[in-house]
């Protein structure tokens, strides 16, 4: 019997950690303040990892669906499914007393917290835990932070990539080795608290395929502004289509964005990116939904060959930042 299965039985499984886990995805109709969630799954787990019951469920955003070529949830699909607040006893039963279990875990609970919010309710969860923090606290040999390196770490096959039933069966079956290796080492696990957000908005966007206005309600922007502290990367240069970024690379964003742009630089920089506030020889890349405007930025990066990218292609691409070099 190994040191893992022992833990599975033993009394030495650690005390401090949770009774029992929320493993959760939901696809959604973009990433700002007012896109909406279209689908949810929740794999329930014991204290050990171990699969108790799954739940899946359409939702109907009564809006555009948003990346149908990602999601594949078009509207006709959508159409007949329950709204949020049809959903919303039976999705909080499945997370109540748990660690909401995500990859990228502080998307996915804005996402919730912010439909409990339009429904005049509060998801009952205390805590999250991003399967990409104990990634790194347990230093896998990974590639990369996306769902499928984890996945093929631990021999998970997928079946369905951007579908919430099997990201999230995918995710707790990847989990539960993670939780045990966790245990074996003696491991703090990365849990953050979740508050209830306040921070939304349910007045229908412009309709428009592909693009969502940016966020302009309100008494202010997505968080207060503040001094972000020095990218810690070198430059490694500009940015080559088809491949991934890199930490350290320099990015300026242009015009307006779907994702409210203060969020959007957040991300960047969660990433390792340096966030430029203008554009010169050393950008490695422009991020710009109009890059036919003629706004200074846009002539100096035409000027300096600097490549350009949209809003949605890097997004993708913040989704795989290789890490620096050293």
């Amino acid at each position: 019997m190994t040191m893992l299965d022992d833990l599975t039985t033993a009394a030495t499984w650690p005390a401090a950690y949770p009774p029992g886990y929320a493993v959760v995805d939901v696809e959604t109709t973009g990433l700002a303040r007012d896109d909406r969630i279209i689908s949810a799954a929740v794999y329930r787990l014991d204290a050990q990892g171990n699969v108790e019951d799954h739940w899946y469920t359409l939702v109907n955003p009564e809006r555009d669906p948003g990346p149908v070529w990602i999601h594949g949830l078009t509207s006709d699909v959508l159409e007949g499914a329950p709204l949020f607040p049809e959903v919303a006893e039976e999705f909080a039963a499945r997370l109540d007393g748990r660690v909401l279990v995500a990859h990228n875990a502080i998307f996915d609970w804005q996402m919730i917290a912010r439909e409990y919010a339009r429904a005049t309710r509060t998801a009952p969860v205390k805590q999250r835990l991003c399967t990409i923090a104990l990634s790194k606290e347990l230093a896998l040999p990974l590639p990369n932070h996306k769902l499928e390196s984890l996945a093929a770490h631990y021999g998970v096959v997928q079946q369905r990539a951007h579908h919430a039933l099997d990201d999230a069966r995918v995710l707790a079956e990847a989990f539960r080795p993670s939780l045990h290796a966790a245990a074996a080492g003696g491991v703090r696990l990365p849990l953050l608290e979740c508050r209830p957000l306040t921070e939304w908005t349910d007045t229908p966007p412009t309709p428009r395929i592909g693009y969502q206005a940016s966020y302009r309600g309100g008494s202010g922007t997505w968080r207060a502004s503040r001094k972000r502290p020095a990218c810690p990367h070198p430059n490694p240069g500009r940015y080559e289509p088809d491949r991934p970024l890199k930490q350290g690379m320099r990015v300026a964003f242009s015009g307006d964005t779907s994702v409210d742009r203060e969020l959007l630089e957040d991300r960047a920089i969660e990433a390792g990116l340096h966030v430029a506030t203008s554009v010169s020889r050393l950008t490695s890349l422009l991020v710009t939904n109009d890059p036919d405007a003629a706004t200074s930025k846009t002539v100096k990066a035409k000027s300096f060959g600097t490549p350009v990218v949209d809003e949605a292609a890097f997004t993708q691409l913040l989704r795989d930042v290789t890490p620096a070099d050293g």
